[in-house]
């Protein structure tokens, strides 16, 4: 006899939710890092022929395909090099460590919410001997003022753009140029952090080659708006990327053959990067009619953040608890077919909680008038299960 109860059995929120991201007919964003490694693998079979020559031989220690990834980013980002990295995580220790080693300041200026204050264990601090000075704790991305309020020097000063733990935001171009301006009043390196730096020329209104030029060097992720499968790079100087190249091998990332995730890398380049901008054009879309669905359900106190999107991804924000919002989320998509919110749902304080969602493909499909009727069906399932 077993002992099982009938809830054990019943599937997790998780693997409701990933089941129906996989399933649902109509979904805003069908990441595609979340399918079966049979999918995943024949998303590779399928792009890998045009955007690489397979009958070339296989990479070995960063040669081959790699380098041609190498290079196609430089080109992008307009820099003189840039070399390959498994994780952006040793991609910004290697940065940054090889910049305090030439300024002789581990100081390295960052906002509060930045990635590797909130991500990466401190990782900064723990491995790579840096010392992260808090330039900012305000949900906005980092201004003059800021830099200018710094009460001691540092060597660099690292720009996320856009912020994603503050909602995916990015200054202006003027705040931005006069934020790199403050620095170099400082003399202090700039670096970006550019995980998803591929998002911001729609809101910048300029090419990628014209933003990096702004730092003195930048990182860049192939998964996070490119689809990839994983992997990284960082540009800047040739001789900072050759300084790199010899501190990744001493991190320990210098891999015998990385051809799936660099075939991967310039897919995505070839087939996302060219959409990213129509991606962020309907995301504004999305949210003013998110905004409109709530407000014709009543739904009190809902807020998309930003308003307008800056990039492809932005927060939503309701008054309810994390558990009631993903239930409710998940079983839109299982009775209808349409998954609205398709990410988890964390906790901001007592009865309101906040998601992350945006637009790719699979979203462009969807009328202002299909985003509004869903936000409506779901905030009536809100208020029929535990409304406030």
């Amino acid at each position: 006899m077993s002992d099982t109860t009938e809830d054990e059995q019943r599937p997790s929120i998780q693997e409701r939710r990933r089941t129906a991201i996989r399933t649902a007919p109509r979904v805003l964003s069908r990441g595609g890092w979340r399918g079966t490694l049979r999918e995943r693998l024949t998303e590779l079979t399928e792009a890998a022929p045009e955007a690489y020559d397979l009958d070339e031989p296989a990479d070995v220690y960063g040669d081959g395909v790699v380098a041609a990834l190498e290079r196609r980013v430089a080109e992008l980002l307009g820099t003189e090099a840039a070399v390959f990295f498994p994780t952006g995580t040793m991609a910004q220790q290697v940065a940054l460590r090889c910049w305090a080693a030439r300024t002789g300041n581990p100081a390295v200026a960052l906002h509060a919410l930045s990635h590797p204050e909130v991500h990466e264990r401190h990782a900064f601090s723990q491995v790579s001997g840096l010392r992260p000075v808090t330039v900012s704790h305000e949900p906005r991305p980092v201004t003059a003022a800021d830099v200018h309020g710094l009460d001691e020097s540092v060597g660099a000063l690292m720009l996320e753009l856009p912020l994603r733990d503050a909602g995916f935001l990015l200054p202006s171009w003027e705040e931005l140029t006069s934020a790199v301006d403050a620095a170099r009043e400082r003399e202090a390196v700039v670096h970006f952090d550019g995980a998803r730096l591929w998002e911001a020329t729609e809101h910048f209104g300029r090419p990628l080659e014209e933003i990096a030029a702004l730092a003195d060097s930048v990182y860049v992720s192939f998964y996070k708006s490119l689809g990839g499968l994983g992997g990284a790079a960082l540009a800047g100087p040739a001789s900072l990327v050759e300084e790199a190249r010899t501190w990744r091998h001493r991190y320990g990332g210098m891999v015998f053959q990385q051809f799936p995730t660099a075939l991967s890398a310039l897919a995505g380049l070839d087939r996302e990067l060219p959409r990213l901008p129509e991606y962020v054009r309907h995301a504004r879309v999305v949210a003013a009619a998110l905004r409109e669905g709530f407000a014709e359900a009543g739904l009190p106190w809902a807020r998309v953040h930003p308003e307008v999107p800056h990039t492809h991804d932005f927060q939503v924000w309701l008054p309810f608890d994390p558990e009631v919002l993903a239930e409710a989320a998940v079983r839109q998509a299982e009775e209808t077919g349409t998954l609205l919110f398709g990410g988890g749902w964390d906790s901001r304080g007592p009865g309101l909680s906040f998601t992350e969602t945006g637009v790719r493909a699979a979203g462009l499909e969807w009328t202002a008038r299909d985003v509004r009727d869903a936000a409506v069906d779901f905030a009536g399932r809100l208020d029929r299960d535990t409304g406030p």
